[in-house]
């Protein structure tokens, strides 16, 4: 293969926004000039990133970014790539507050920053916490903020003590240990991924000890399985009230919203 036509009448896989990133051409470029003859350089670059994603390199790691709401994102094998279904915590969320109103917010497990840096993109009144267990992704999610964003480096809650708040938001692990979706997921950080048998470790520890962490009529929001609102539900009825569920775009049972008592 020798012309960007070659490259697009072959099949591969991604091989538009491959040669687009391989060339820094936008698909409307790689059309006009279908007939440029790749150099030797350009092509060894684009026959690698090709092998990468032939077997099985997610797109976004390959580019180092993915959009997300109405941002991008910088992204790496260290962070979870965002996903749209978690567009729907953003949603809930800049709905519960007035947005010219002071909050104190903590997305908890920030990764990338996706939604810390997406509240407070679309609100800069509120105050925005994010906390990771991990320097690399919470060094990611630094890079990714728009805003004054206070980073917090722990595993959970021990990485806010002694600080209360509004609104805790966390996308969490949640897939079961054995759960075969995991086979797709082989790229992404396990650990942002899993979270015991049943899926549902880490969102008891958050559940457990919320409370301790959330000011006086303070909200939970969490986003879980499919298969795991009714257990979820469960938990929260301890210390919770005005317990709310959401489905996603594609009315799967997604997020939860509950009220301490």
């Amino acid at each position: 293969m020798v012309t960007i036509q070659d490259y697009l009448n072959s099949g591969v896989i991604d091989v538009v926004p491959l040669l687009s990133l391989a060339l820094n051409k936008s698909h409307a470029q790689l059309i006009a000039y279908h007939d440029y003859q790749l150099n030797n350089e350009e092509k060894t670059q684009l026959n690698q990133l090709i092998k990468q994603r032939q077997t099985g390199t997610p797109f976004a790691y390959l580019s180092g970014k993915k959009g997300f709401y109405h941002l991008d994102f910088k992204v790496t094998p260290n962070t979870l790539i965002p996903r749209p279904e978690t567009e729907l915590l953003i949603d809930i969320a800049l709905d519960l507050f007035d947005k010219n109103q002071i909050y104190e917010v903590l997305d908890l497990g920030t990764g990338s920053g996706i939604i810390a840096v997406t509240i407070g993109d679309k609100n800069p009144q509120w105050c925005l916490t994010a906390t990771d267990f991990s320097i690399d992704t919470l060094n990611i999610a630094q890079q990714n903020a728009k805003t004054n964003i206070k980073f917090q480096l722990g595993n959970w809650f021990e990485a806010t003590p002694n600080q209360t708040f509004d609104l805790i938001i966390s996308n969490p692990p949640y897939i079961k240990q054995d759960d075969l979706h995991l086979n797709d997921l082989s790229f992404e950080p396990q650990s942002a991924l899993v979270s015991g048998k049943n899926g549902l470790d880490d969102i008891r520890t958050i559940i457990d000890n919320a409370p301790q962490h959330l000011n006086k009529k303070g909200y939970l929001l969490l986003e879980h399985g499919f298969d795991q609102q009714q257990e979820i539900t469960q938990l929260l009825s301890h210390n919770f009230f005005k317990i709310q569920k959401f489905k996603d775009y594609n009315h799967r049972n997604r997020a939860i919203l509950a009220q301490i008592k």
